[in-house]
């Protein structure tokens, strides 16, 4: 098997399986760590999409780039490491990306990720990734919410310590973000968020949402 395929199943064929085993939420603990920082996409008078930025710890690069460096500069560019970045993508969408947004209760539906890379930096990769609504989000719409998760616990997604959620360029100024504990963001937006987050939303994680309407 070649090294590339091998350093991808620590994260995709084994990101939330252990031995070819799902691992239960009781017993699992993580495996992988990753910072997360969106930017919600906003584009003509509604949101269009998530733009993710995962930076990966140190142990997982540290397999993952070995044997990448095919010009041996110690550098490792977005062409050397394309192909990882394209089975990395393609491996996660069995996993749904991880990631579950929802508006006044109702899934939103995503298309395949496009604008797709990663970057090695400061000693750690970064995969980006813009994830498309199926169907643009009016601004008018209330309860837009979204959130990165691993239900089986293998991967910690953990938000950035610094504006781990943003709005991307032309939002309307009437937008604001929130970001707190899944358990918060249920309270405020009712059962139908409860069941399309699942146990999720009643746990200690981090959920993100959006108003545009005001109080």
């Amino acid at each position: 098997m070649p090294r590339l395929s091998a350093s991808v199943i620590g994260l995709i064929a084994g990101l939330a399986m252990l031995g070819g085993v799902r691992v239960g939420p009781a017993a699992a603990h993580p495996h992988v760590w990753i910072t997360v920082e969106t930017t919600l996409i906003y584009d003509k008078g509604a949101f269009t999409g998530l733009r993710h930025k995962w930076t990966f710890d140190q142990y997982y690069t540290a397999m993952a780039i070995e044997g990448l460096d095919k010009n041996k500069d110690g550098k490792y560019d977005r062409e050397e490491l394309a192909e990882l970045a394209k089975v990395n993508i393609d491996g996660l969408k069995e996993f749904a990306y991880f990631t579950t947004a929802s508006v006044a209760g109702r899934e939103i539906k995503f298309e395949a990720p496009s604008d797709y890379w990663l970057e090695h930096r400061d000693g750690v990769l970064a995969l980006n990734f813009t994830l498309p609504f199926v169907e643009p989000v009016s601004t008018e719409a209330k309860g837009l919410i979204f959130a990165v998760q691993d239900p089986t616990f293998f991967i910690a997604f953990d938000l950035a310590k610094v504006d781990p959620a943003r709005l991307g360029p032309g939002t309307p100024a009437a937008c604001k973000i929130k970001v707190g504990s899944a358990r918060e963001q249920a309270g405020a937006l009712g059962d139908a968020f409860a069941k399309q987050f699942g146990a999720f939303a009643l746990g200690g994680s981090q959920a993100i949402s959006v108003d545009c309407q005001g109080p």
